[in-house]
């Protein structure tokens, strides 16, 4: 099984929650922020449109007792970019973009921990479950509608418009709409 990765996703392992989490999965649960979640039986995905925001939520979770990196390595946490994959060495995830019913490509991690036999994508089967958070639609999603803006153009390109239920709105000059950050 795997899970969606939109925005910049911060995935924890559950085992890491059940061993170090005060109170464990229910208590975790039960923190979660107001966020766009989804989770199999061995990770959890949070996701976050801000690497600041993104970075307060890891640092909470270390705050419980969640190790995010040791020795150069994720450890329970890992920070993981729709476009990029992971932001570290996380030798126990595995991501990569894949097709999405008929409609394009979609982020996707999931758990792997057995020997890697060659450089590539590591599957323990021939095919791959996508787990989404609930309600997630492809067509209105980040996966559909997102856009990269290299930080050399915000400036010419972006125009800050206002704030809308904590997400920043811009007008695009180039697309001639709203953006949301």
């Amino acid at each position: 099984m795997a899970i969606l990765i939109e925005g910049i996703s911060v995935v924890v392992r559950r085992d890491g929650i059940q061993e170090r989490f005060p109170g464990g999965w229910d208590s975790f649960l039960a923190q979660l922020p107001p966020r766009a979640v989804c989770y199999d039986e061995k990770l959890v995905g949070v996701v976050f449109l801000d690497p600041i925001e993104t970075e307060t939520y890891v640092r909470q979770l270390e705050e419980q007792g969640l190790m995010f990196v040791a020795s150069g390595r994720c450890v329970d946490i890992a920070v993981v970019d729709q476009l990029r994959g992971p932001t570290g060495d996380c030798p126990w995830l595995e991501f990569a973009h894949v097709p999405f019913c008929d409609k394009g490509k979609v982020a996707a991690a999931w758990f792997f921990d057995a020997p890697r036999r060659a450089h590539g994508i590591h599957l323990r089967g021939n095919s791959l479950r996508l787990v989404t958070p609930g309600g997630w639609n492809f067509d209105e999603s980040l996966s559909a509608k997102h856009v990269f803006i290299p930080t050399e153009e915000v400036s010419e390109r972006l125009k800050y418009l206002r704030t809308e239920n904590g997400v920043d709105v811009y007008w695009d000059n180039l697309r001639n709409k709203e953006v949301y950050m």
